[in-house]
């Protein structure tokens, strides 16, 4: 692939050359398949996702205009699986199983389209709202927050002259290089991009995954962005996200069901799925109630995501929880991925190393990391904690309580009844940054 120079390409950004999402494929691995478990089991159910802004000090509304946003969301809507992308993922081999996604569904995702949007302004803030299917909405969670967080760096490039992007870019490859030398001193460590969601901007994450690609060798993994990974021959990866226990909790009739709810979200994925895809994501409700609870057959799937625990307290107790159900931790798996950079990536590797088989999907702080690049040095291309969750379903609200609660989303009332049947031991609250 010829390699771009983004500064002059920024700046002559044109709509017709650099549109923000150019392709339904610009998506998360994970979403793709648990959109084929939620089109095939949970085909009647409604969920809305909505944009939540943990950084409320930056007023999106002041930064991005309100036409240039609904152009790139009507744009988006606009969009179809083309026949090369449809060919490529009933073709491919995915962690190492052909024609994962099944006939049926495919035949229908060729159709698919976005659903329609609600926006509006209110204190500074968007509120940007996806009601309709599960198998609807679900889609529309990484490619609105790529959009506003590209038109958000746009905003900040628009003023600077093309020596000032010159300046800006060259000062961003420089700390990506920097991060790769580091990186390269352990021949054996696992890492793959997983930086869609919070990027900096579509081309600047193809140029990151190509440095990573040349500068790190076998050691990067491949991408979790579908697109990126059929244009640059990379495995697709990821598997499941929060949504699926929020969703089925939010459907629950009981406390006793509203317990259990984590471990059906299991049974369901692994009807689907098994393999390499068999990655626990503990914390919805709080690692601790999760591994309390668990099932013994939940110990035999491949490994554990910790998302949202500091990466060696939440690893250790995955670790001790394996060997008090028997099994050896040195044949299990850990795949790291909050706000992962490289001294966080360092620190876990040698803490771990061998005690476990780890991976670690490193994600803003590969994509999106433009802190002191401008030449005046400003704050307006930090990245910013931004996501898209769901928020109801089937007109119930939707919880996650996670186990940091700075990260906790849903109606307080709600937040209240989940920590009363999960309970509250070893959350700890901590900054979010990204």
């Amino acid at each position: 692939m010829p390699k771009t120079d983004i500064a002059r390409r920024v700046y002559n950004h044109t709509w017709k050359l650099d549109p923000i999402v150019r392709s339904l494929l610009d998506t998360d691995f994970y979403k793709l398949l648990m959109l084929q478990m939620i089109w095939g089991v949970y085909r009647n159910v409604d969920a809305t996702f909505s944009l939540i802004n943990r950084a409320t000090s930056v007023r999106l509304a002041d930064e991005i205009e309100e036409q240039e946003l609904r152009a790139q969301l009507d744009h988006a809507r606009t969009l179809r699986f083309t026949k090369k992308e449809m060919i490529w993922l009933a073709g491919n081999t995915f962690y190492g199983r052909k024609q994962i996604f099944e006939p049926d569904f495919l035949v229908w995702l060729e159709n698919f389209r976005l659903p329609e949007y609600e926006l509006s302004r209110r204190d500074g803030q968007y509120e940007l709202h996806f009601h309709g299917r599960w198998h609807d909405t679900t889609m529309w969670e990484i490619p609105a927050l790529a959009i506003i967080n590209e038109l958000r760096s746009r905003a900040a490039l628009k003023s600077m002259g093309p020596f000032a992007l010159d300046v800006t870019y060259a000062r961003a490859k420089a700390k990506v290089w920097e991060k790769v030398e580091r990186l390269k001193k352990y021949p054996d460590l696992r890492i793959s991009d997983f930086g869609t969601r919070r990027r900096h901007s579509f081309l600047w994450q193809r140029w990151c995954v190509e440095a990573l690609k040349e500068g790190i060798g076998e050691s990067f993994t491949g991408t979790s962005n579908v697109l990126l990974a059929m244009d640059t021959d990379l495995e697709a990866l990821g598997t499941n996200a929060h949504e699926l226990p929020m969703v089925l909790a939010a459907l629950t009739n009981s406390d006793e069901e509203l317990r259990a709810s984590p471990y059906r979200v299991l049974q369901d994925w692994q009807r689907y799925y098994g393999g390499n895809l068999l990655i626990v994501l503990p914390d919805a409700f709080g690692t601790a109630s999760f591994l309390r609870d668990a099932p013994d057959w939940v110990a035999d799937w491949t490994g554990f995501r910790p998302d949202s625990a500091p990466p060696i307290e939440g690893g250790e107790r995955i670790i001790e929880w394996w060997r008090e159900h028997g099994r050896d931790p040195r044949e299990k798996l850990l795949i790291f991925s909050d706000g992962l950079d490289v001294a966080t990536i360092e620190q876990a590797y040698l803490h771990f190393r061998d005690k476990v088989r780890m991976a670690f999907g490193w994600g803003t702080n590969l994509t999106n990391d433009f802190k002191d690049c401008a030449p005046d040095r400003n704050d307006a291309l930090k990245a910013i904690s931004l996501v898209c969750k769901v928020t109801s379903a089937n007109g119930r609200p939707a919880v996650k309580l996670s186990d940091n609660p700075e990260k906790a989303t849903g109606d307080p009332a709600e937040i209240a009844r989940y920590l009363r049947v999960f309970g509250e031991e070893a959350r700890v609250r901590q900054p979010v940054e990204v």
